[in-house]
């Protein structure tokens, strides 16, 4: 499911188990309501909601580094684009045409994967992509050069062309989700066993069922970002195409 869908899941699953608390309240006889009782609910809840909020924070941590990770690569990519299209510079006009495969790599992809209506890594994975890669590897392979210094920057673009290649797969690999569903699952339950403990331990009244609609939106909101960090490349919080599209205003200069 897409991260708005998982987050209306959460939110509608959360404030149904407070409703399911509050009427249980209403069906358990009196003894079972007694102060000692209630004590108990509220601690177990309180637990629980311990939990919940250690297991929430890491799973936060974890999708932040792997959506800066993405960004970190993305950045590094685009930096060894622009010095890979130098060294094909300064090799001579016999890279003309490497360089301009490399440019027009370079402006399908922010095109198309950073674009409104781009499928985030499914684009970047396209087989067509690795494709112009293996062009543009062929290109720089089939230069003959003519001094030492040619041969150094042949040497030093081929391996830099494999480097962005290498960081091509890293980003696809890490786009798409470094959490397991399975933890995501345990934490809904978590908080609606959380929240039915909440229903339990008061009566029910207008104050109580807005407290709790604003407490489990928050809950949902705090998944949702979660799945949008985790998706780098699709969203609302897309990481971001400006380091490409100055690599890109910065090529065949």
């Amino acid at each position: 499911m897409s991260p708005w869908a998982d987050g209306l899941v959460v939110l509608v699953i959360v404030f149904a188990s407070g409703f399911v608390g509050l009427y249980l309240r209403n069906l358990l006889p009196p003894q079972h309501l007694q102060e000692d009782s209630i004590g108990v609910v509220r601690l177990c809840a309180g637990v629980i909601a311990t939990l919940a909020a250690l297991v929430l924070g890491l799973l936060v941590a974890s999708a932040k580094a792997n959506y800066d990770r993405v960004f970190n690569d993305v950045t590094h990519a685009a930096a060894s684009i622009v010095l890979l299209d130098r060294m094909l510079a300064q090799y001579g006009p016999q890279t003309r045409e490497a360089r301009g495969l490399l440019r027009t790599a370079v402006a399908s992809t922010i095109n198309s994967v950073f674009s409104k209506h781009g499928h985030g890594v499914a684009d970047l994975d396209d087989p067509q992509r690795l494709a112009a890669a293996e062009r543009l590897q062929a290109e720089v392979r089939q230069l003959n050069p003519e001094n030492d210094a040619q041969r150094m920057l042949k040497a030093s673009a081929l391996e830099l062309s494999t480097e962005i290649m290498q960081t091509r797969l890293l980003v696809i690999t890490q786009s798409g989700g470094s959490i397991p569903s399975a933890l995501l699952i345990a934490l809904v339950l978590w908080l609606a066993m959380m929240f039915a403990g909440f229903g339990l331990t008061t009566s029910k009244n207008p104050t109580v069922i807005v407290v709790l609609f604003l407490s489990a939106l928050s809950l949902a909101g705090a998944v949702l970002m979660i799945e949008e960090l985790n998706r780098p490349l699709e969203g609302l919080m897309k990481v971001s195409s400006a380091p490409l599209r100055y690599a890109l205003a910065h090529l065949g200069e």
